[in-house]
């Protein structure tokens, strides 16, 4: 399969039992201890389904979530990730090997946290409208006098939000609230972890000529040994927003590398919130070239270039 085509579904039942597919992911158990998450290149916007996928998608959001997971876990040697490995299972034929490489990840299975774990480094987008409303992020008190692309004056800030099941709406909520559905213990080391993580990546990205300006992460519950686990996609364009460095201007919004100019064109033509609408060539085009762009810029590597040399646990030497 080139890095040109577009892959919508997952056809793995033959050899793998499958377990869900998700708006973008499916996913098969290999044993007890082991899934296989596939990333197409399916994409939602507003929480809705779209007709038409985006180019190479799958590869780069599974190949930065490799890419991260080594970095982090590096940094933070107390981090665990579900993240185990690139190398296809033995259950996949080699005929079907050019189809899934690179899209495909084995993760250990998680007891998944009802909340999303979302940090904002910037005054932007929705952060932006709800401060010059009301003076608050989230309900979080700002300081007074910012502009619109300003940094958080005393460094990131967590807002989480509820996890909502498919077709449905994520909430911002409280970290009491946040608190009260995983748990105090658990509560306080999403929060520490998330932190840590944006940190960490922000100057990564930064070095890479790029700003992280907000994430979301996801974290599940290891059973076995009761340890908070990163899980999901980490730091992509799809659960990110990036802006250029040299574009970065403050009092005005900066263009990104991400999902966002999606949201904006389907905003724009009515379209938000509308199931299977299909996407014109050119958002796609626009689309596919953000995310490959981010990507190029954060590993520092062509995609074309790293599929043609792929292999190993994470894919490709950082």
């Amino acid at each position: 399969m080139s890095t040109n085509e577009i892959l919508l579904n997952s056809e793995l039942e033959d050899c793998l039992p499958l377990v869900q597919k998700g708006k973008v992911r499916d996913i098969y158990t290999i044993t007890d201890d082991k899934l296989l998450f596939i990333t197409t290149d399916r994409v939602s916007a507003f929480d809705v389904p779209l007709a038409n996928g985006i180019p190479n998608k799958g590869l780069i959001l599974t190949l930065l979530t490799a890419y991260w997971a080594r970095i982090l876990t590096a940094e933070i040697p107390a981090l665990r990730t579900h993240f185990r490995t690139l190398v296809l299972p033995t259950e996949i034929p080699p005929s079907l090997h050019s189809r899934y490489r690179g899209r495909s990840m084995e993760v250990c299975p998680l007891q998944l946290f009802r909340i999303e774990a979302i940090v904002r480094g910037y005054l932007t987008r929705e952060a932006w409208d709800s401060y010059q409303a009301n003076g608050t992020v989230c309900g979080i008190p700002i300081q007074s006098g910012l502009r619109e692309g300003d940094a958080f004056p005393n460094g990131p800030i967590y807002t989480p939000s509820t996890k909502a099941d498919v077709g449905e709406h994520d909430e911002d909520i409280s970290e009491e609230k946040a608190t009260e559905i995983v748990g105090l213990n658990h509560a306080s080391r999403i929060k520490d972890l998330s932190i840590s993580i944006f940190n960490i990546a922000s100057a990564h990205a930064l070095g890479r000529g790029l700003i992280l300006v907000d994430t979301k992460f996801e974290f599940g519950l290891n059973t076995a040994t009761d340890e908070v686990v990163l899980a999901d996609e980490i730091l992509t364009p799809e659960s990110s927003r990036f802006w250029k460095k040299e574009e970065y201007r403050v009092g005005e919004s900066s263009p990104g590398l991400d999902k966002q100019f999606l949201r904006d064109w389907l905003s724009e033509n009515g379209l938000a919130g509308v199931e299977n609408v299909t996407l014109p060539e050119e958002v796609v085009k626009k689309t596919g070239s953000m995310y490959e762009e981010a990507f190029e810029r954060l590993v520092g590597k062509n995609l074309a270039l790293v599929m043609g040399k792929f292999g190993g646990k994470y894919g490709f030497e950082s």
